[in-house]
């Protein structure tokens, strides 16, 4: 069964303590960036002079070894990419290293504080889903492949932060060709565990989760689902707990969330809902959710434009259309 189209229109990164929070548009690739001063906030487009061609669905984190914000992967509606780019404020610039992961679209990428690594992990490369574990090093800009002996099923779609006890890379959900997930897993530097909490979020794929660092708590919002994901969770370091503000964004999925420090919360942009692109702000302040004011919008609505490029694979077959890399829901949201 076809599922709605998935874009990806904006991916928010935190820039840490960086005065702006910023952002790339991966459908028109465009550069936009926050000025808040809460409790509205405006968005200013950037014009970087160079910036990586358009694509959806790539996988984007803060490194604050590097100081840059990362980027890796894509699909561009013809091919699936393994490119990585590098943005550190105002310049993007086209890594080059001498090993990359295999192209794919739909990964999860988060920082893990232990072993200062960014921890890239599944996907879907026009296949396959994908379950194998890559960590960028900004320090010498390299790809380094982890052959964990124990990893989360393959899936694309996963969730993934950086957790606000440990500083562990967290990955949770995603879909695996059948199934949405629903287990909770922490990178280990050399593998995957499982763990544990006592109460669990609905299996689901392509939802939105923020750091919060002041109130050490991760917000996850939305997705897709086989069971309804119109929801809102908190996760602590060791549960998850299942939120109940008074009102909510509209269920969303392929949203974009990161923590501003200049609204004081995770702020929640963009995604989709029923195939439909929007382009609405949200801060989540630790309790509930607000619609934010703002000025000129990023752009929620984009035809992707096919760009070649050497580090790519062709989509073909049965998964050459968009869908088949979206996630294909099967589920009506209840």
């Amino acid at each position: 069964m076809r599922t709605p189209r998935r874009r990806l229109a904006l991916s928010l990164v935190a820039m840490g303590a960086a005065a702006s929070m910023m952002s790339f548009h991966v459908s028109l690739a465009q550069s936009w960036t926050t000025l808040a001063a809460a409790p509205a906030a405006s968005w200013k487009k950037l014009n970087p002079a160079v910036s990586p061609s358009p694509r959806a669905a790539t996988a984007m984190a803060y490194d604050p070894v590097s100081r840059r914000v990362v980027l890796f992967g894509g699909y561009d509606d013809l091919f699936y990419l393994n490119e990585t780019w590098t943005f550190d404020g105002s310049t993007w610039r086209m890594e080059t290293p001498a090993l990359s992961p295999p192209p794919r679209a739909a990964a999860s990428l988060a920082y893990d504080a232990v072993s200062q690594r960014l921890v890239l992990f599944g996907g879907y490369d026009g296949t396959a889903y994908l379950g194998d574990t890559w960590v960028w090093d900004g320090a010498t800009s390299t790809w380094e492949n982890v052959p964990a002996s124990v990893a989360p099923p393959a899936v694309t779609g996963p969730v993934s932060f950086s957790d606000p006890v440990s500083g562990r890379a967290i990955v949770f959900g995603g879909y695996d060709g059948r199934f949405y997930q629903g287990g909770t897993w922490e990178f280990e530097g050399d593998s995957w565990t499982e763990l544990s909490p006592t109460t669990i979020p609905g299996g689901r794929a392509a939802a939105a989760a923020g750091l919060d660092p002041v109130t050490h708590r991760v917000v996850m919002f939305g997705g897709l689902a086989g069971i309804n994901p119109y929801n809102t969770w908190t996760w602590n370091g060791s549960d998850w707990a299942r939120e109940l503000p008074a009102t909510q964004p509209r269920l969303v999925y392929d949203a974009a969330a990161a923590y501003s420090p200049q609204l004081g919360g995770v702020t929640l942009f963009g995604g989709a809902d029923a195939g439909t692109d929007l382009n609405d702000t949200w801060l989540w302040n630790g309790t509930e959710w607000s619609s934010v004011r703002t000025g000129r919008s990023a752009s929620a609505t984009a035809r992707t434009v096919p760009a070649r490029s050497s580090s790519s694979t062709r989509a073909n077959g049965p998964h050459s259309s968009r869908e088949s890399i979206d996630i294909a829901s099967r589920s009506t949201f209840t």
